[in-house]
């Protein structure tokens, strides 16, 4: 489950649960995020040939998964490895306590994202969409991390998924 409040697109909380393993994450803007009462940072991970990664796959649309599949297997040759959770929310709540060290994704709405944003944000990480822009809520991809790899991920991605 996953929530979040914004005034005039601009995130001021959010708040990721996921019942099965009893954890409530959750971020106020300025005031840092959490994972139920314990405060939360990003990994710390600075290789990026060790970084662990979690993704998700579109189920709609379908434009560019050729080039997003390529990546996929990039991404497992050159870092320590993908993961796949099954929700945007999740994966990035997982960034933001550190358990895998970046997120991307497209074909995703505004209410997948939000509550994880604000806590990846507020958790130390960076988060952009594919081109390494700002926007995220409504340019229906991501990229999350821990901030000290965005760049040479957004480097290796750029080479593999607009090149095609």
């Amino acid at each position: 489950m996953s929530i979040a409040l914004a005034v005039e697109q601009e995130l001021l909380l959010g708040i990721v649960y996921d019942p099965l393993h009893k954890e409530m994450f959750h971020a106020i803007r300025d005031h840092g995020a959490y994972l139920n009462d314990r405060q939360i940072h990003v990994s710390k991970t600075s290789s990026f040939n060790n970084s662990l990664w979690a993704t998700g796959f579109p189920y709609q649309d379908f434009n560019k998964l050729k080039e997003y599949v390529d990546f996929f297997y990039h991404l497992i040759k050159v870092s320590h490895g993908v993961r796949r959770l099954g929700s945007a929310a999740a994966d990035l709540a997982w960034t933001a306590c550190g358990r895998v060290d970046g997120f991307y994704e497209y074909g995703l709405s505004p209410w997948d994202v939000a509550g994880g944003v604000i806590i990846v944000k507020e958790a130390g990480g960076k988060i952009t969409n594919f081109t390494g822009g700002e926007e995220v809520l409504f340019s229906k991809e991501i990229i999350a991390s821990n901030s000290l790899i965005h760049d040479e991920f957004l480097d290796n991605f750029e080479k593999i998924y607009f090149s095609i």
